[in-house]
């Protein structure tokens, strides 16, 4: 009896070790709750991000909705599904997969180069009618924190082929900025202008929360065949749950990391940042985080840094990310919580003006209020004493306006204005252009001479 027992202890230790060795190990518990986008699990035990697939009735036959974990109290897990909920029942199974190395148990995406010229989604599936792409290299999301005494310093010029910032707003390369916007005044042709024309390797394009129309707009008519033959485009539009919309902006990030260790200069365009950070809230408000700033919950400005920091240059003699990231300012409201947060990370920011958009001026670059931090490092002091007498007379005339429209100036009275309604048509000219009109960083350096003589 000893013997038989022993024997079967024995074969159970070999079924367990065999069983440990297998790349994927199906275990399942039950769902007991679904409150809003959360649903709750118990029966399983798992870490924050790992993957699920919950069992849904789909007529006849059994369907599985993807899922990750996204919160635990206790023994319950807080689950946010990717897909669509409608078929679940009470008590369905819940699988957990895990890899044999649980070290990299979490989700891997593809990356590669074979990604160019493709439409995904969140994650991984082709947008573009076409098959997968076949990569045959995948990795995880999230990556370490860079040290930052090992990023290259910026300070080489990024041509971006706007006449306005190349010249006034100048970005060099690897550096990370915000595009303020409202709704309607023009974004979305100047980031097609900058996708265009801007001098990169590569361009991973992000499309987060926008409309399902202006996803197709955008990479047909703004990105153009050029364009998109050298980029590629993740698209989480408005429709898709939260956690994909974010992970959506995860991918397109680590994309473009994956480029930049190959040693190529990416130019990243993420629209927008405001949709990523509303996403989180979701997320946050639906398994009980409470709000903190305009019903913005602390974990959102805690992941905004850690996305945007990823963006950068690589270590010294390595690629580089060039990032522009698009801030929605409702109601054209600068102290908006998320864009004052993302004021405070970012290297600079441009901001769009709706009285110049409804003023037919575009691109509606409102430079008295835009700024680039690290522009006094990559010009010389000649080309910066232009830029500031430049603001200082637009300036100018933009406070006496009034006072010149109706001739309640006098000729004479100050210098200063005086040369800036002389100077006037000129540098309004300087700060239009046309969609389809590319401005090259010398011409517009000899342009910006030009206007002082």
């Amino acid at each position: 009896m000893t013997t038989r027992l022993s024997r079967w202890l024995g074969a159970l230790d070999t079924f367990e070790q065999r069983l440990s060795h297998l790349p994927e190990v199906r275990r399942y518990g039950r769902l007991t709750r679904a409150t809003g986008l959360v649903l709750e699990a118990t029966g399983l035990q798992l870490p924050l991000g790992a993957t699920c697939v919950i069992e849904r009735s789909d007529g006849n036959s059994i369907a599985e909705v993807e899922s990750e974990v996204v919160g635990f109290n206790g023994q319950k897990l807080f689950l946010m599904p990717l897909e669509e909920v409608e078929g679940i029942l009470p008590g369905a199974r819940v699988y957990a997969r895990v890899a044999g190395d649980r070290q990299h148990s979490g989700k891997q995406l593809m990356l590669g180069p074979e990604l160019l010229g493709r439409v995904l989604d969140g994650s991984g599936r082709p947008l573009d009618g076409l098959p997968a792409p076949e990569t045959g290299y995948r990795a995880p999301l999230i990556t370490p924190p860079f040290n930052p005494l090992q990023r290259t310093p910026i300070s080489d010029v990024l041509d971006t082929g706007v006449r306005a910032i190349n010249a006034l707003l100048t970005v060099g390369r690897g550096q990370r900025m915000g595009l303020f916007a409202g709704s309607g005044v023009g974004k979305s042709v100047l980031l097609g202008m900058m996708a265009r024309y801007t001098k990169a390797d590569v361009i991973v394009v992000g499309l987060i929360g926008e409309r399902g129309r202006e996803v197709k707009d955008f990479i047909e008519n703004i990105l153009g065949t050029e364009g998109r033959a050298r980029a590629v485009v993740i698209a989480a539009p408005a429709d898709v749950s939260p956690l994909l919309r974010m992970q959506g902006a995860s991918y397109a990030t680590r994309i473009a990391e994956d480029f930049r260790d190959r040693g190529q200069h990416v130019l990243l365009i993420m629209d927008s940042l405001t949709r990523y950070a509303m996403a989180q809230r979701e997320i946050a408000l639906a398994i009980g985080e409470p709000p903190a700033t305009k019903g913005y919950p602390p974990s959102v400005f805690a992941k905004l840094p850690a996305l945007v920091e990823r963006a950068g240059n690589g270590i010294d003699g390595g690629g580089s990310i060039t990032a522009f990231y698009t801030v929605l300012t409702e109601g054209d409201d600068q102290q908006d919580p998320i864009a004052d947060s993302a004021r405070a990370i970012l290297d600079g920011h441009i901001v769009l003006s709706r009285r110049l958009a409804e003023a037919g001026h575009y691109p509606a670059i409102d430079i008295e209020a835009s700024i680039s931090r690290v522009m006094a490092h990559l010009i010389d002091d000649t080309h910066y004493a232009r830029v500031r007498q430049f603001k200082q007379l637009l300036s100018s005339y933009q406070r006496n306006r009034d006072l010149v429209s109706v001739g309640a100036y006098a000729a004479g009275s100050d210098p200063t204005l005086d040369k800036a309604i002389k100077l006037y048509p000129e540098l309004e000219a300087f700060l239009q252009q046309g969609m389809f009109e590319r401005s090259a960083w010398d011409d517009a350096c000899l342009h910006l001479q030009a206007i002082f003589g």
